[in-house]
């Protein structure tokens, strides 16, 4: 199999700051990629940085000024899934900024009690995937699960954080992952839910809006506020535009109940 990413970034610094990107998929061995920040046309020297769950981060140093940011990836193949570490089940198991599973466990306990492994985890995806619509642009930077459960509606993001406190709630560990996903419409970066069962982790989309067999993983965390693909450290940077694309040569339906592995 043969996938394709690319991201175009437009900014404006309106002082010096410091860029962290979170755009370069994960599996950069099978990848050929290239990643160039520019400032006035100028490029801007860029370094790499990877966190303990292989997540890529790029750093840019940049002043004020129009920032343009271009990144473009064809992946070749597929890589095994990450190894199971004992401190990520620990870790994933945690309530969490956007995912407070503390506050849901009478909720996750009345609609799930009984259930285990994938029986459990598909009953929480399709349930989510129910009370929940699918509404761009009603959702905030700063809602988690909890207010997504009393609106009932949001986007990607939104559905994972839900999924995610659901099953921790009931002792699942559960995680977010950031995407380049084939066939989500309009394109753009989409938020899944991997959970470990059956002695692995396997990924779950809430919003069955693409096919899970040509994911391709960015960033790994405990919900948005570990993937978020710009954080901006000092100075004011105003967003211009995004755009998104991501193609598969072996595009596949996906009817969201059968387990799979995300690749590394």
């Amino acid at each position: 199999m043969q996938r394709t990413a690319s991201t175009h970034i437009v900014l404006h610094a309106k002082a010096p700051a410091r860029l962290l990107l979170s755009i370069a998929v994960a599996d950069k061995a099978n990848a050929e990629e290239t990643l160039v920040v520019r400032q006035d046309e100028v490029e801007v020297p860029v370094r790499e940085l990877v966190e303990a769950n292989g997540s890529r981060l790029h750093i840019a140093e940049v002043t004020s000024g129009r920032v343009t940011v271009s990144y473009d990836a064809t992946i070749t193949g597929v890589t095994p899934p990450p190894p199971v570490e004992e401190s990520d089940l620990i870790l994933y198991s945690r309530q969490s900024r956007y995912c407070e599973s503390d506050q849901l466990g009478n909720v996750a306990r009345a609609e799930f009690g009984g259930l285990a492994g994938s029986e459990l985890v598909n009953s929480v995806r399709d349930w989510v995937n129910q009370q929940l619509s699918y509404t761009p642009g009603t959702s905030r930077s700063s809602d988690g699960a909890l207010h997504t459960l009393i609106s009932r509606h949001g986007v990607c993001r939104d559905f994972a954080h839900l999924n995610i406190a659901l099953l921790r709630a009931l002792d699942v560990p559960a995680r977010l992952v950031s995407t380049y996903a084939p066939g989500v419409t309009p394109a753009d970066f989409h938020a899944v839910t991997e959970a470990f069962i059956d002695g692995s982790w396997h990924v779950f989309d809430s919003t069955g809006k693409a096919p899970r067999q040509t994911l391709m993983r960015i960033a790994t965390g405990r919900d948005a506020a570990d993937t978020a693909w710009l954080s901006v450290v000092g100075g004011q940077v105003n967003f211009g535009s995004l755009a998104v694309n991501a193609e598969a040569d072996d595009f596949q339906e996906d009817d969201h109940t059968a387990l799979v592995n995300l690749p590394a």
